[in-house]
């Protein structure tokens, strides 16, 4: 008789910072997130605290990134826009 061998399967220890979120984890930052002063404070919390979940504690860095970058685009354009109604104005007189 053959026996038949069964692939042993590794009993892996994941830290709790490391596990995947569940849906109900993401729901709760979700609703955080609408909380309009609370949803900034958050992000720099989850983003840069000692502890945490890393999926959130990434998440919270590149949405930080993207705010950044944002702010950084709308403040070119608007003062772009600032420089250019100065010179219209000055060429006028």
């Amino acid at each position: 008789m053959e026996q038949q061998q069964h692939p042993q399967q590794l009993q892996v220890s994941v830290p709790e910072n490391e596990q995947v979120m569940s849906v109900k984890d993401w729901l709760i930052t979700f609703l955080i997130m609408m909380v309009p002063v609370v949803n900034l404070v958050m992000y720099f919390v989850w983003a840069f605290g000692s502890e945490g979940n890393l999926n959130r504690k990434n998440w919270a860095k590149a949405n930080l990134l993207i705010l950044g970058v944002c702010i950084g685009l709308y403040l070119s354009v608007f003062f772009l826009i600032l420089i250019l109604a100065f010179i219209g104005a000055s060429v006028e007189q």
